[in-house]
């Protein structure tokens, strides 16, 4: 019993040894030096990060205010050149074309430059849109003129294209003091924005420009939602500009713990000639929560690497073997189920299954090369159903099938079909004469000479049973189907087959004709009917001739076909 228990603990031993758990234990000692040193350094850069991102925003907020006040000097620049050329240009239009001409390119900030007269009303602008429009009430307009020096309004918020400008005015009066006009120019921030999409999309990072009202008008990509609001409505961004616009200084860093009791760290600065403000803020415990976050999945990884190991085994099992195995059998059932194009691609699998692809692949192609043999052999033996082998000419059930698509085909273009029943005079008594053999001859030769009258005619012809013929005529009136029924007579009996049982010394045939356009409640079987009857009447008038009907639906007591001669 006890070497019996041994042995169940040993086979237990070697499955819990077994390949997966050897990759896994031998996954462990390799990534989990790793995983320590990679935590150790995360902690020894938690205080380190902290720092240096307050020396980066502090930094862009002293960089941001540095480009508005260049920003604000090339303005300067513009404003003076457009008034002087308003000064000394003359006409109001050769001043548009100049002032048009004069906005330069490498100073995509300024938006536009407007020309606006002593009523207050736009004169002209390089965007059209804004001619004829009345600024003389603004305050940047009125103070321009009380100045007659440049004059910046505040950063304005713009709802129609969710951003904020700022507009410039300076009199052409500083410069001829007889002019009452003033050039002004919209400034976009762009710029700004630009800068700012490097705040965006870190955790604990909030950043805003914000007016002397307290209005956000810009912030970053992943904050424009804010853009155009009241720090009212934002509480968190509030609670952090408050103080930063309470301050005198231009610009400069505080550190103040918020109602939340997290600690902030802000950076400041103010932009040149407005009341706005360019703030970021550091939200201390977030950013270390990011690095505690990423020191927690390094011990967490080293906890959890053993089942991903596993996982994987379970996976490259999956993609390697069960996957290849499947393939195969859906193949095979596909292949079953008669999707004969069906094959096993060798690129997708394993090296080790590329034989058994190959060879399905083999017995496919030769299966499939069966079953279109197999098709080909039915389709021949559908023809042959159809074929009368003696004469070469339709059987009558191919016939039925063509009179029946010529019947509909003339119902749907209301035209005329006519048939010809052809039937060999005496030939019981040719027969019995001369021997079936020739009687087969006979019938043969009469298929041949049908089938060329039908090509001629662009007719179809077939052998309806025994001696009995049929030429089928689309499109084809009665007086014409006369006169081929009359070629077809005169072309048998110029075959001079001897016939010495038969009057006329040779074989010769009675046809009977029947044409009708089709409509109503007629069907093909009447039109068969007719064209009997009429060979009928042919063979009563001394056979070897032709004999036409008509045929009309009638009305009686009887209900039938009422044949007329």
């Amino acid at each position: 019993m006890s070497r019996i228990g041994f042995n169940r603990k040993r086979v237990r031993l070697k499955q819990l040894l077994g390949i997966r758990a050897r990759l896994a234990l031998l996954a462990v000692i390799l990534v989990a030096p790793l995983m320590l040193e990679r935590a150790r350094s995360l902690e020894d850069a938690r205080a380190k990060q902290i720092a240096a991102a307050s020396e980066e925003f502090s930094s862009l907020a002293r960089h941001s205010a540095d480009m508005q006040r260049e920003v604000i000097s090339s303005v300067e620049t513009i404003l003076k050149s457009a008034a002087y050329i308003r000064a000394s240009a003359g006409g109001i239009t050769r001043t548009c074309d100049i002032l048009r001409a004069s906005l330069p390119s490498n100073l995509p900030w300024i938006r536009n430059l407007l020309l606006v007269g002593g009523d207050g009303r736009v004169q002209c602008s390089t965007n059209n849109t804004f001619i004829g429009v009345d600024v003389g009430k603004r305050p940047y307009i009125q103070k321009a003129r009380a100045t007659g020096d440049i004059v910046f309004s505040d950063f304005t918020y713009v709802p129609a294209i969710n951003t904020a400008v700022v507009l410039a005015a300076f009199p052409v009066s500083a410069i001829n003091p007889d002019s009452d006009s003033i050039i002004v120019a919209s400034i976009n921030l762009d710029w700004m924005s630009k800068m700012m999409s490097n705040l965006g999309g870190r955790a604990g990072i909030s950043s805003a420009l914000i007016d002397r009202s307290g209005i956000v008008l810009a912030a970053p990509s992943d904050q424009a939602g804010i853009i155009g609001r009241s720090l009212d409505d934002v509480p968190v961004l509030s609670a952090i500009a408050e103080r930063a616009l309470g301050s005198d200084l231009e610009e400069g860093s505080l550190s103040f713990v918020a109602a939340d009791g997290s600690k902030r760290a802000i950076s400041f600065a103010r932009i040149a000639d407005t009341g706005s403000r360019l703030i970021t803020s550091i939200d201390e415990d977030k950013v270390t929560a990011a690095i505690n976050r990423d020191i927690r999945t390094a011990y967490l990884q080293l906890l959890f690497v053993s089942l991903f190991v596993l996982l994987g085994a379970l996976i490259a099992a999956e993609k390697l073997i069960i996957g290849p195995i499947d393939m195969l059998a859906t193949m095979a059932k596909r292949f079953g189920q008669g999707d004969w194009s069906v094959r096993a691609a060798p690129s997708r699998l394993p090296g080790e299954f590329v034989p058994l692809a190959r060879a399905f692949n083999a017995m496919a192609a030769q299966l499939s090369e069966r079953e279109r043999e197999l098709v080909a052999t039915n389709d021949r033996l559908t023809v042959m159903a159809s074929i009368d082998m003696l004469s070469g000419l339709a059987n009558r059930r191919g016939f039925q099938s063509r009179l029946d698509f010529e019947w509909m085909k003339a119902q749907q273009y209301d035209c005329e079909l006519s048939l010809l029943m052809i039937d060999v005079d005496h030939f019981k008594l040719y027969n019995d004469t001369y021997g079936h053999p020739e009687g087969d001859t006979c019938l043969t030769r009469l298929g041949g000479t049908l089938s060329g009258i039908a090509a001629e005619t662009l007719g179809f012809a077939g052998r309806y049973g025994g001696e009995e013929f049929c030429l089928l005529l689309p499109n084809v009136d009665a007086a014409r189907a006369c006169e081929i029924g009359e070629l077809v007579r005169a072309a048998v009996e110029a075959l001079a087959m001897p016939h010495a049982t038969s009057a006329h010394q040779c074989v010769t045939v009675s046809i009977g004709i029947a044409c009708t356009k089709p409509g109503g409640s007629q069907t093909p079987g009447d039109l068969i009917e007719a064209a009997d009857a009429a060979l009928y009447a042919a063979k009563h008038r001394g056979r070897n001739n032709v004999v036409t009907h008509g045929f009309e639906q009638r009305d009686d007591r009887a209900g039938g076909v009422a044949l007329a001669g």
